[in-house]
């Protein structure tokens, strides 16, 4: 699957002006807008955009960045954070800047130029796991889970118009947590690593007391990794509101072929396993979101505890390969709610 481009080289489509606003105005790359210097960028520049989520070095390029993004972790150290901002009532997502940021070379459009610039990706660590026993990074042979936004792959809206059947579910909030049962061994693993079972890991203790290395082992499955989000106290904000942790499935994966398993079959070993899925709130024949606005707006709306929901997630029925991301075909669409308020 292709990897994310935090920074890469892009092309301004358009230019909406801001109300009110005598210095800044809206600059559109990909589905993404953000707000910049007015004049900066014309309509067609080639510019680097980076992504939300982007944790660029401590250098003088980006200083002026410093009042609003610095950050500093133990997984990472310090540096700036872009996330989702609002300026004049506009929603500011990512960072543009012109190609004169870079060394001297011949860029083209779509080049990816995370590592020219030092930017990681932003993350914290795997709080919820941080008593467990770490026994090993993530293994080899299960994909990890990380959902592609449509406003970096807007043409995805375009391939999912030629599948059979798609169904959209809801992107609960919490961390990522895989089961896996391989030649006769049952693992847990949180976003980027191994837990030994030694009573310390959160996840184990849920996996025992649901039963779930036991009902795995008695079913006469192949080797397979379940994947889904772990939610509950002490993880993120707990915006669920669980009062005992939930685990939510969202992917099985046939280990054997790398194959995920399609929404019924998913569903049906779900309900044989007793385990919870990630609520779907639509499943239909065709699919009708022409646009990166319409599905923005469908990502908004709330959890069961009246906080705002993470957004959703958009994949087929039945498993299709995309040419554009050269992996399984699937994106995610935050809300912009839900952002605003992180």
């Amino acid at each position: 699957m292709e990897k994310r481009k935090l920074a890469s080289i892009q092309y301004v489509h358009h230019i909406t002006p801001i109300e009110g606003a005598d210095r800044i105005e809206c600059v559109h790359v990909l589905g993404w807008q953000c707000v910049a210097n007015k004049g900066l960028f014309q309509v067609g520049d080639s510019c680097v955009y980076m992504e939300v989520d982007s944790f660029l070095p401590i250098c003088e390029r980006f200083e002026f960045l410093r009042n609003s993004s610095f950050k500093k972790n133990e997984l990472l150290g310090e540096g700036f954070r872009l996330k989702t901002q609002i300026f004049r009532g506009q929603i500011s997502q990512g960072l543009i800047q012109p190609l004169s940021i870079l060394p001297e070379g011949d860029y083209q459009i779509g080049d990816d130029v995370t590592d020219i610039l030092g930017i990681r990706k932003w993350e914290v660590e795997e709080r919820v796991t941080n008593s467990g026993t770490v026994i090993g990074d993530f293994p080899d042979g299960i994909p990890k889970t990380d959902e592609l936004r449509v406003q970096s792959y807007p043409e995805l809206i375009d391939e999912f118009k030629f599948v059979s059947g798609y169904y959209i579910s809801t992107k609960m909030d919490g961390t990522s947590v895989t089961m896996y049962w391989k030649n006769g061994h049952f693992g847990i693993c949180g976003r980027n690593y191994e837990y030994a079972d030694d009573n310390k890991c959160a996840m184990w203790k849920y996996a025992h007391e649901h039963g779930i290395p036991e009902k795995v082992a008695e079913s006469n499955l192949p080797d397979i990794a379940i994947q889904g989000e772990f939610c509950g106290a002490g993880i993120q904000k707990n915006r669920l509101k669980l009062k005992k942790p939930e685990w939510y499935v969202f992917t099985i994966i046939d280990l054997t072929t790398q194959q995920r398993y399609p929404l019924h079959r998913m569903q049906e070993l779900c309900e044989k396993l007793q385990l919870k899925m990630v609520p779907i709130e639509e499943e239909k024949d065709s699919f009708d979101y022409d646009s990166v606005d319409v599905l923005l707006e469908r990502a908004k709306g709330k959890y069961p505890s009246g906080m705002n929901k993470e957004g959703i997630v958009i994949r087929p029925v039945e498993p299709v390969y995309s040419k554009i991301i050269e992996g399984p075909l699937s994106m995610k669409v935050l809300n912009n709610d839900y952002l605003l308020k992180e």
